[in-house]
C-alpha cells in the first residue's frame, strides 16, 4: 500500500513539474547570459550584496573612481589609504599594505579595479588584504591602475 501511494505521489509531482514548464503566453522569456557578461555588467554586485547584509570578511573584486587621497596610516604596517567610489550610494575606504605591496601611484579621478578583502562599516565598508601574503595563507589581493597590478 504504501508503495502505491508513494507512486501516485511522485506521478503527482512530475505532473505538476511538468505542467509548470509548459510555455504560456504569459510566461517571461527566458534569457541566458554568459556569466563573464554579468561580472562585466556588475563588477560591484558583491560588494554591494556584502553591505546590504552588513558582511565581513568577504573576498571581493570590484571597480570605482578614487575620489579622495588620505594621509597614509603609518602605525603598525604602514598602509596607504584612498577613498573609491563603486556606485552612487557606495564609497569603500582602502588600506593598502605598503610595507608589503608597492604603492599606487593614484590621482583623484583614476579609475581602479581591485581584489582584496572587505569588512562592513556604515560609511561602506574597507578592503583591505589588497597585496600578497607572505605566508600564502590569505588570497592575494591587488589594486590595479592603467593596466599595472600592485599587490
Amino acid at each position: 500500500m504504501k508503495a502505491i501511494v508513494n507512486r501516485i505521489a511522485f506521478a503527482l509531482l512530475v505532473t505538476l513539474t511538468l505542467s509548470a514548464c509548459k510555455e504560456s503566453a504569459e510566461a517571461p522569456e527566458l534569457i541566458l547570459v554568459p556569466a563573464q557578461q554579468l561580472v562585466e555588467e556588475q563588477p560591484n554586485a558583491g560588494i554591494e550584496q556584502a553591505f546590504v547584509h552588513k558582511k565581513s570578511d568577504v573576498q571581493v573584486s570590484g571597480q570605482g573612481v578614487v575620489v579622495k587621497l588620505l594621509p597614509d596610516d603609518n602605525k603598525g604596517s604602514q598602509h596607504q589609504k584612498f577613498l573609491v567610489k563603486i556606485n552612487a550610494e557606495q564609497t569603500l575606504l582602502f588600506a593598502h599594505n605598503i610595507d608589503l605591496a608597492t604603492r599606487v601611484p593614484l590621482q583623484v579621478g583614476d579609475e581602479v579595479t581591485f581584489s582584496g578583502e572587505y569588512v562592513y562599516n556604515p560609511k561602506g565598508g574597507i578592503v583591505h588584504w589588497t597585496h600578497l601574503d607572505p605566508q600564502g595563507n590569505h588570497p592575494a589581493g591587488w589594486v590595479m591602475l592603467h593596466g599595472k597590478k600592485y599587490q
